[in-house]
C-alpha cells in the first residue's frame, strides 16, 4: 500500500508539475473560446505550442541541463535553496509567454492571466528565500484563477462542475506533496491561494477601472 501511494504521489505531482499549467490552462481557453474568437485553427494551434514551448520544454531544457551538471538535486528541485536560478529562467519565459499570446491571440484578458502568472512565480520566488511554499499547488491554483478570470471577464455563470474537478484534483495533489513530505499543510494551502489570487486580480482590477 505504501508504495501504491507512492507511486500516485510522484505521478500526481509529474503531471502536475507547475510548468504544465499554463498549458493545460491555454488548451481549456481554446476548447472554450474558440466560437466566441472567429481566428483560424491555425491560430489556437500556435497558441498551444507556443505556450508549452514557452512555459514548459524551455525551462524542463535547463532543469535537465542542471541536473545532468548536478547542479540540482532532482527535476522537481526539492531543495528550495537550489530554486532560484531555475525561477529567474522561468519568469523571464513566462513574461515573453504574456506577450506572445497578446500578439496571437485577440483577447487581452488572456494575456493579464499570463501576467498574473508570472507574478504569482515572481512571488513564490520572494517567498521560497524564506519559506518553501508550494509551487505546485501555486500553478493549479493559477490554472482555477485563470478560469474565474474568463467567467468574470464575459460575466458568465460559474462552471461549477469544472471547478469541483479541480478543487478534487487540488486535494489530491496536496496529499501527494505532503505524503512525499515536499511540504507542510500550511505550505501547500498558501500556495493554491496564492496562485487564484495572482491570476485573478489582473483581469479584475482592468475589468473594475473599465467600469
Amino acid at each position: 500500500m505504501h508504495k501504491a501511494f507512492h507511486i500516485v504521489s510522484l505521478t500526481l505531482s509529474g503531471l502536475l508539475h507547475p510548468l504544465f499549467m499554463p498549458t493545460y490552462g491555454i488548451v481549456l481557453f481554446c476548447m472554450a473560446f474558440s466560437q466566441q474568437i472567429p481566428l483560424p485553427a491555425a491560430y489556437w494551434l500556435v497558441s498551444c505550442i507556443g505556450t508549452f514551448f514557452m512555459t514548459a520544454l524551455i525551462p524542463l531544457s535547463l532543469m535537465i541541463f542542471r541536473r545532468l551538471r548536478g547542479e540540482i538535486s532532482d527535476i522537481s528541485i526539492s531543495n528550495a535553496s537550489e530554486r532560484t536560478p531555475i525561477y529567474v529562467y522561468t519568469i523571464i519565459c513566462y513574461a515573453f509567454w504574456s506577450y506572445f499570446l497578446y500578439k496571437v491571440i485577440h483577447a487581452p484578458f488572456v494575456s493579464l492571466i499570463g501576467v498574473g502568472a508570472t507574478i504569482a512565480l515572481a512571488v513564490v520566488l520572494f517567498i521560497n528565500t524564506r519559506w518553501k511554499i508550494s509551487a505546485h499547488l501555486t500553478g493549479l491554483g493559477g490554472l482555477l484563477g485563470g478560469i474565474l478570470a474568463y467567467v468574470y471577464n464575459y460575466t458568465l455563470p460559474l462552471p461549477m462542475v469544472t471547478i469541483s474537478i479541480i478543487l478534487g484534483i487540488a486535494l489530491a495533489l496536496m496529499f501527494a506533496r505532503l505524503y512525499l513530505n515536499a511540504h507542510t499543510s500550511l505550505q501547500v494551502v498558501t500556495g493554491f491561494l496564492l496562485g487564484i489570487i495572482m491570476t485573478f486580480t489582473p483581469t479584475y482590477l482592468i475589468a473594475t477601472i473599465h467600469v
